[in-house]
Order: structure tokens, then C-alpha cells, then sequence
């Protein structure tokens, strides 16, 4: 039986490590950070993620697990509801959910340990990549060399591995990086939880009741007031002021508890080779999306799946690691399509929020004809989302 060494417990690395070992295959998982608490980590799961977690059987692993679904999306514009979308948006559908990210890497892990062929080394940054005759075999720690037939990366966008292997990220310019609150609670959402994307003057924002209780914002930087957000003194009253006056009158009241913002850099990109000869890169580690409509770990979700109809039957019989790297290229050529697509679609989100925000004159036209323009601008909105909901290709569980 052949051994893999994943790099990286995130969403991506987690849920194949797990997928995997309840394969019989064995798998190190190996994680730098001493555990999975840190400032910001994607809570969405979209309908296309959680039918990927479905066909793995993965499930009721989230009602174990803080989560809430949507309930709805609204749109405010200069301080007027422009259209709202309840959910489940397809009829028949699954909701949007909301889970913690934290508690779902806890369980995922905690299950995967319950397999005798499974190992989670956790805060053992991978320092260096081994090599023999111009191949991966394996990853370098300090507390020593792990030798594999193959290495996984899952360790995101900034991924060391994908950097030792000299593989290149090509980037997409971004107009855009993301200042992130927590706010306290509001009774408004205990009735409905509604996902509020917000703008105001040049302002834009997006609010929802987080899987952990709390009110989360997403705050748009955009690149020419990118420099002066850390000299802000007073955040509560620039949230404040481009509020709606409920959402103004809870952030004024809890002004106390709003702590400085998190910087989320947005990168967006794709690996030209999402491979070397011993190694795979998969999830943002291969192609780091935006932040519009969470498609990082739902797409990520997706390339799971199909590197496991590949790798699972030749790791099963121990094939020869020329077999597994003849491999490599056909996950990434049946994948890539659908990052091709969904990286376009969100780039095409992007532009018109940026449209509103250089223009006044379609902002305030937007928010006076709201009445008039609700309906086929819903539709539009509605027929935009589809794919970047339930995915642009099938993608089927086989192993």
C-alpha cells in the first residue's frame, strides 16, 4: 500500500486525508500552525460544496458542528433595499450554510484518527521538499525527513510547497482586499439570517450572523483608500455612517466591543502546472480565489473528489509512481475548466460593485428607480449565481 503526505489541514487537506484513509490508503497529514484558531477563516458552503461532502458521506459531520443556513440575500443601496433572494434559491435546493470552519477541521481530524492508517503531525512547518531523481519523495521537518510516493499540497494560497517546487502562481490583478469585524449579535437576525451586501456612497459591505453566533463584516478596500484604513481611530463611526439606521444604532451600541479589523488580502490566481513529478497541488495551494460567493473551499470541495477517482485505485494497489504522475495532469485537465470559469464569474461580480463604487450618478439612479428595477435586476442577479452555486461541471464520487 503506497503513503501520501498531505501538507496542509485546512478544508481541503482535512477532507481528503479523511476520504482517503476510510479508503484503506495511508496518510500523514501534516499541519504548521498549532491549531486551527486564527482570525478569519471562509464559512460558506454552497450547494456545489455541500453535494461534494454528500457523495463523501460527509454530511452529518456538520450537525455535529456550529452552523447555520441563509436565509436570504439583500441588496441596500444609498440606504433602499434594491431586491432580496430568499433561500434556497433553487427550487428543491440546499441553502447556502454556514459552518465553523475551526469546529469542521476538529472533526474531520477527530474522525480521520479513529483510522489506524492515518497521522496528524500538527505544528511541524515543512521546511523543504525531499527529492530523488528529479522527484518529490517526500517533505523535509525539523523534527525530520517524511518520505512518500506522493505529496499533496493543500496548504493554500501562499503554499511553501507550491514555492520549493518552483511552480509558478500566475495572479489576476485585484482591485480589492477585505477589512474584516466581528460584531455582537443582533436580535434582528434570530428570526431570519440574511446575508446584507450593503453600499453607500463609496462604501460597500457585506453583513451576515455568523455559524458562532456572532455579526460578521466584510469591509471593501478598495485600492485607492487601501493605504489609510490603519490611521481610522474610530471604525464604529465609519461603519456607522454607512449603515442603515438599524444596523447604525447596533454598531453605535456595541461600539466598545468593535476590535480593529483584520486585512485579508485578496489573490487570485492559477498555477500554469498544478503538478510536479511526486507532487500535487490542490485547492487554493493551486488556484486562490476570490472571496466573492466563498468558491475557495467549495471549488476546493470539488477537486477532491476527482483526485480521488484518480489516485484512490492506483494508491490502492500500490502502483509504480510513474503511473501516479501520468495521473497528475488528468485532475488537474478535468478540473481546470470550472476554476477557469468560476475565476471569471467572480471577476465579472467584482466589476460591477466597482462600477457602483466609481459611479454616484448609477448609485443614486439604482436607489431611486428601486421600485422599477427590482424585479429584472433580481433576475439577472439570480441567473449570474447558478453556476457559481452549483458548479460548472459534474463532478462524481466513482471510488
Amino acid at each position: 500500500m503506497s503513503q501520501l503526505v498531505i501538507v496542509g489541514a485546512g478544508p481541503t487537506g482535512a477532507t481528503l486525508a479523511l476520504l482517503l484513509v476510510k479508503r484503506g490508503i495511508t496518510v500523514k497529514l501534516i499541519e504548521a500552525s498549532r491549531n486551527f484558531r486564527r482570525a478569519f477563516r471562509g464559512e460558506g458552503l454552497m450547494p456545489s460544496g455541500l453535494d461534494a461532502l454528500e457523495q463523501m458521506g460527509l454530511l452529518p459531520v456538520l450537525e455535529r458542528i456550529p452552523h447555520q443556513t441563509l436565509d436570504a440575500w439583500e441588496f441596500l443601496i444609498e440606504g433602499r433595499s434594491l431586491f432580496r433572494v430568499d433561500e434556497p434559491i433553487e427550487s428543491g435546493g440546499k441553502p447556502c450554510t454556514l459552518v465553523s470552519q475551526p469546529a469542521l477541521l476538529e472533526a474531520l481530524i477527530d474522525e480521520a484518527e479513529t483510522y489506524p492508517n492515518f497521522e496528524f503531525v500538527q505544528n511541524a512547518p515543512v521546511q523543504d521538499l525531499l527529492w530523488s531523481n528529479e522527484r518529490v519523495a517526500g517533505v523535509k521537518l525539523s523534527s525530520g525527513d517524511l518520505f512518500a510516493d506522493l505529496v499533496v499540497a493543500a496548504d493554500g494560497r501562499n503554499s511553501i510547497v507550491r514555492q520549493r517546487a518552483n511552480l509558478s502562481l500566475k495572479q489576476k490583478s485585484q482591485s480589492f482586499d477585505i477589512l474584516w469585524f466581528k460584531l455582537a449579535d443582533s436580535p434582528r437576525f434570530e428570526s431570519e439570517n440574511i446575508f446584507y451586501s450593503i453600499i453607500r456612497d463609496r462604501h460597500a459591505f457585506g453583513l451576515f450572523r455568523s455559524s458562532e453566533g456572532n455579526l460578521q463584516l466584510g469591509w471593501a478596500l478598495r485600492e485607492d483608500n487601501s493605504s489609510n484604513w490603519k490611521q481610522v481611530d474610530d471604525w464604529s463611526e465609519v461603519l456607522a455612517s454607512a449603515s442603515p439606521p438599524w444596523l447604525a444604532e447596533h454598531v453605535r451600541q456595541n461600539a466598545k466591543t468593535i476590535d480593529r479589523p483584520v486585512l485579508l488580502s485578496v489573490v487570485v490566481g492559477r498555477c500554469s502546472h498544478w503538478y510536479a513529478p511526486g507532487l500535487l497541488l490542490l485547492g487554493d495551494a493551486a488556484h486562490p480565489m476570490s472571496p466573492i460567493r466563498a468558491q475557495g473551499i467549495n471549488m476546493a470541495l470539488r477537486d477532491i473528489i476527482v483526485a480521488a477517482n484518480y489516485l484512490v485505485p492506483l494508491l490502492r494497489e500500490a502502483a509504480e509512481h510513474t503511473a501516479l504522475d501520468a495521473a497528475l495532469p488528468k485532475i488537474q485537465a478535468e478540473r481546470e475548466p470550472e476554476i477557469i470559469r468560476v475565476q471569471k464569474l467572480q471577476a465579472q461580480e467584482a466589476a460591477q460593485a466597482e462600477l457602483l463604487d466609481k459611479s454616484a450618478l448609477i448609485r443614486w439612479a439604482a436607489s431611486q428607480l428601486a421600485p422599477v428595477l427590482r424585479y429584472p435586476v433580481r433576475l439577472s442577479w439570480i441567473a449570474r449565481q447558478r453556476q457559481l452555486r452549483q458548479g460548472v461541471t459534474q463532478v462524481k464520487l466513482t471510488v
